[in-house]
């Protein structure tokens, strides 16, 4: 395998939207204002006992030439990799949904799965130039930005579907956009391509009975987790992304001086913990021992911190 260095610096975001920041960067020169004046909680609040589903920004993707992304899918590998080749051809990229467990260069190969979206550059001969701009520190360890060609046979591996995944991830594939769209079946390869948009913005995430306030989400959320201690495991993604996403926001918005800079940074210090108290209550309800109470501190903790940021014209 042959390295050529680190991929382009981008925000410290989930895995779906730091390289979708990266794929669109050239189709959409300001994606990071959008993203940053978009972040959101929406929180479905119609769905099951222990279930729930997010929406972290509104659509981001549309393009001056009326396009927008959409999921794309095959059967098998040969055809998948003949869609990817013309889509390079066509774009000089794209945008491929992966598999953790399957990743050369995540720290969960081989142990998780998880669906990770990567940008394809370059095809050459039979070797693929594939970048992955994520970084975080996992519960598998860290996950740093990665460059390099791969071959083949790597690469389909490394896109090998998941064929049974549990529905909040379902979920969270349908929304990764901001907005609920068609996904092929689990057992197919996807990968994302441009499609017509329609006419109109739809801010609406999906189907079904939605809050778009950040304090009525974040006590939906609590509420439903108090409920159902094995929700936490399923959702503390979910709630890191909207932890990721929400400091990102704080801190342009700091950059931009419409947040003074102190109750900013308070904001993102308990944005911080939530999905911290997230873990170690999902770690205390597999030993048996549930802790709905430090999910709730930590929410009204994170409350008391969004009520108190200020604006400097608003002092």
């Amino acid at each position: 395998m042959f390295l050529t260095g680190a991929p382009d610096t981008m925000p410290d975001l989930s895995c779906y939207t730091t390289n979708l920041l990266a794929h669109l960067t050239p189709d959409v020169p300001d994606v990071r204002r959008r993203l940053a004046t978009g972040v959101r909680l929406a929180v479905r609040t119609d769905l099951p006992t222990g279930e729930l589903a997010f929406s972290h920004h509104p659509r981001i993707d549309r393009t001056a030439d009326g396009r927008q992304l959409g999921y794309a899918g095959a059967p098998d590998w040969p055809t998948t990799r003949k869609a990817l080749h013309a889509a390079l051809r066509r774009d000089r990229r794209v945008l491929a949904v992966g598999n953790t467990r399957h990743l050369p260069w995540a720290p969960s190969r081989g142990q998780a799965d998880a669906p990770h979206w990567v940008v394809i550059r370059e095809r050459h001969d039979s070797r693929w130039l594939v970048a992955d701009h994520f970084s975080a520190l996992t519960p598998f360890g860290d996950q740093e930005p990665y460059l390099g060609w791969i071959a083949d046979s790597e690469l389909a591996i490394a896109l090998a579907p998941w064929t049974r995944p549990p529905g909040e991830v379902v979920r969270r594939d349908a929304l990764a956009l901001g907005q609920e769209i068609p996904v092929p079946p689990a057992d197919h390869y996807r990968w994302l391509d441009w499609v017509p948009a329609p006419e109109g913005h739809n801010t609406v995430p999906g189907h079904g009975s939605w809050s778009l306030d950040l304090e009525l989400s974040l006590l939906r959320v609590s509420e439903v987790l108090r409920a159902e201690p094995l929700a936490v495991a399923r959702h503390v993604d979910d709630l890191w992304a909207a932890a990721r996403h929400h400091t990102f926001k704080l801190a342009f918005d700091v950059a931009d001086g419409t947040t003074h800079p102190e109750p900013a940074a308070a904001a993102t210090a308990a944005w911080d913990e939530l999905p911290r108290a997230l873990r170690f209550a999902a770690q205390s309800t597999a030993r048996g021992r549930p802790r709905p109470g430090a999910i709730e501190r930590s929410i009204e903790q994170l409350l008391t911190a969004l009520r108190d940021l200020t604006a400097p014209d608003k002092e």
